[in-house]
């Protein structure tokens, strides 16, 4: 896509509507290599200018803000593609965008902290003791019956 054909326009009161790379890593607190990664992804678009360079909508700045904090809550870069599928490209996420999003995540967020809660509070007596006790070891693997929950390590 390029410039002429992406009709975005600029408004004085709210800055220029189209961003550098440069521009929108600064604004962003990401390298520019993160949005070119980004935008390979699917998460973000870029148009072109005759020159071939990118450039962004400003919206594109809200976008980037939705998929870093998505990150930190854990969410896959996949699952972030899939949802963000669902927004128009060319539009600033809304407050109820960011609803529908979050409330999206929020099942697998609450089952991780209940995860890393049970890890913590069982490290600390398995380490503490020193003796990996098989009687009460919640990393402890009877019979390989922990084969059935997947790849790698299991807490009970």
């Amino acid at each position: 896509m390029n410039l002429s054909s992406a009709g975005v326009t600029a408004s004085d009161h709210e800055g220029p509507a189209i961003l550098s790379v440069g521009e929108v890593a600064r604004r962003s607190g990401i390298t520019v290599s993160a949005l070119h990664f980004y935008e390979r992804q699917g998460l973000i678009e870029s148009l072109r200018t005759p020159g071939n360079q990118r450039r962004y909508a400003r919206a594109v700045l809200r976008r980037v803000a939705v998929i870093r904090v998505a990150q930190r809550m854990g969410v896959p870069l996949a699952e972030i593609a899939e949802a963000l599928q669902d927004l128009p490209s060319g539009r600033t996420p809304t407050q109820a965008d960011w609803a529908a999003l979050s409330a999206r995540w929020r099942h697998a967020l609450d089952a991780r902290i209940q995860g890393l809660t049970q890890l913590r509070d069982q490290i600390d007596g398995c380490i503490g003791c020193g003796c990996l006790s098989l009687k009460v070891c919640p990393l402890r693997n009877d019979g390989d019956c922990l084969a059935e929950d997947g790849p790698g390590p299991h807490f009970r």
